[in-house]
């Protein structure tokens, strides 16, 4: 039923219901789903938004911390052909493109200008490149990837061992929220470690 030349929200619930076969149209699932109205909404009905789950929604406004791995779903989804769900993929490869793999998912990821603008129309891209680096104790920027050094000697919380100074850290990732840790593997255990603590090798 229209209104105005607007379709009722249990109309659009429906097409995107029918749309996605009843699944998360970002991480594929099939329970707790509503529908969201990607921002800003350029398009009136169902074009203008997506079938999304509970996760995906407040990990989306940040009401949950990051969950880099449940955002290996965009794998698949970016490359719908549902320019909504593309602007999704778009802006949340954006926001964890300090990562090593979401940064080579976005540089595969093609949009049409028309969908492109809208996906920068939140500014999700401009605030990703101006956010904080990830810097070692001299200032040198970190990367996923980077071999670091441990600078002092670090009681690692939860554990009965100590990460020694000169302790060398290879292929680090960064920790998505928090451009002050980065995550590696030490004693077989992967740990969490201050920036202000490693210095990048060479």
């Amino acid at each position: 039923m229209f209104d105005f030349g607007k379709i009722k929200i249990m109309d659009i619930e429906k097409i995107l219901y029918d749309r996605s076969e009843s699944k998360c149209e970002l991480c594929g699932v099939t329970e707790g789903l509503g529908v969201y109205e990607v921002p800003p909404k350029k398009t009136a009905g169902a074009d203008g938004c997506i079938l999304i789950c509970e996760t995906c929604h407040e990990q989306i406004e940040g009401v949950q911390k990051m969950d880099l791995h449940h955002w290996h779903c965009l794998n698949d989804s970016m490359w719908s052909q549902e320019p909504g769900v593309q602007v999704m993929a778009w802006r949340m490869l954006k926001r964890l493109s300090a990562e090593g793999w979401p940064r080579d998912l976005l540089d595969m990821l093609y949009l049409d200008e028309q969908t492109l603008a809208w996906a920068r129309a939140t500014g999700e891209g401009e605030r990703q490149e101006s956010a904080a680096k990830y810097l070692d104790c001299n200032g040198v920027e970190l990367a996923a990837g980077d071999t670091i050094t441990v600078i002092k000697d670090l009681d690692v919380k939860g554990t009965s061992f100590t990460a020694k100074r000169g302790t060398a850290v290879r292929g680090i990732s960064l920790v998505a929220d928090n451009h002050e840790q980065i995550e590696g593997r030490v004693n077989g255990q992967q740990i969490v470690i201050l920036t202000k603590f490693v210095k990048k090798s060479k």
